[in-house]
């Protein structure tokens, strides 16, 4: 997975922390999330503000 693939991220966030609600989750927590995912592999470093909010967004819709 890549930053891009938002919402294969977010179906793996919602499957890895069925227990938390995303829509409170800090974008700090979410990128370390993310970056510990089986399957991302992309550079921690190209990942913003924008693609975190997307991803989040997504999460709480999927977590509904």
């Amino acid at each position: 997975m890549k930053w891009t693939d938002t919402y294969d991220i977010a179906i793996g966030m919602a499957d890895a922390h069925e227990d938390v609600d995303p829509q409170y989750v800090r974008f700090t927590d979410l990128h370390a999330w993310v970056c510990a995912l089986p399957g991302f592999d992309d550079d921690p470093n190209r990942s913003n503000e924008k693609i975190l909010e997307s991803i989040q967004m997504v999460w709480i819709e999927e977590a509904k």
